[in-house]
């Protein structure tokens, strides 16, 4: 019986590598781990506490929607973030707000992927 142990990565497909890259790396302050030039398209790598997130333009990228899958990055600092995607104009899906567990938010990227913006209550499990 098949048995998943872990998640391998999360992929975004994008339709602009710079833009995305932009954002990711300039708004995000991600770091690459991997980046894989194939002239025109790509996939580029970015290694997160143990786990992977990758953008890509290999696949078209969905319409601005808000909508499907999500990526959900733990923040250090949740108002730092917030503030710093206010001042980059990020479109906000879900305005900041508190669940019992969490503070999160729900921001598009320049194609529209969802990405929440989540910080865990000090009281709440990892």
């Amino acid at each position: 019986m098949p048995r998943v142990t872990e998640i391998a990565f999360t992929g975004y497909p994008v339709s602009n590598i710079a833009r995305s890259r932009s954002f990711y790396e300039g708004v995000l302050q991600l770091k690459t781990s991997q980046v894989y030039d194939h002239g025109e398209k790509a996939w580029i790598e970015y290694e997160i506490a143990g786990s992977t997130f990758a953008i890509s333009n290999f696949m078209e990228a969905p319409k601005p929607s808000g909508m499907g899958p999500c990526v959900a990055f733990e923040v250090e600092d949740f108002d730092q973030t917030i503030a710093t995607l206010r001042d980059s104009r990020v479109p906000f899906y879900q305005e900041p707000m508190v669940t019992p567990a969490c503070r999160l938010a729900i921001v598009g990227d320049p194609d529209g992927n969802p990405v929440t913006i989540h910080h865990r209550l000090a009281t709440a499990s990892p």
